[in-house]
């Protein structure tokens, strides 16, 4: 007899945080730069890292507030801020 099939347990929050991540990467690489997940803290604190021609980038802050921190608050609402770090 077949068993039934066990339920996947849902992705937490940090798996949710990569996925989005990881949706927003290409963007961010096709203008030579990259994105790191560091951290998830229980607060919901996001903690980042910039690569390449993000790093020290001008337009990193308005990147971050308007595109990263605005999409990862819509499809995970337990994130409350994103931080970058060094």
């Amino acid at each position: 007899m077949p068993t039934a099939a066990q339920p996947q347990p849902a992705p937490s929050v940090r798996e949710r945080v990569q996925g989005v991540i990881n949706l927003i990467r290409p963007a961010v690489q096709a203008d030579g730069g990259d994105i790191e997940l560091v951290d998830v803290k229980e607060d919901g604190v996001v903690h980042i890292r910039f690569h390449g021609a993000c790093h020290g980038c001008p337009s990193s802050t308005m990147t971050l507030q308007m595109g990263i921190e605005r999409n990862l608050r819509e499809k995970v609402p337990e994130v409350t801020a994103v931080v970058p770090v060094q």
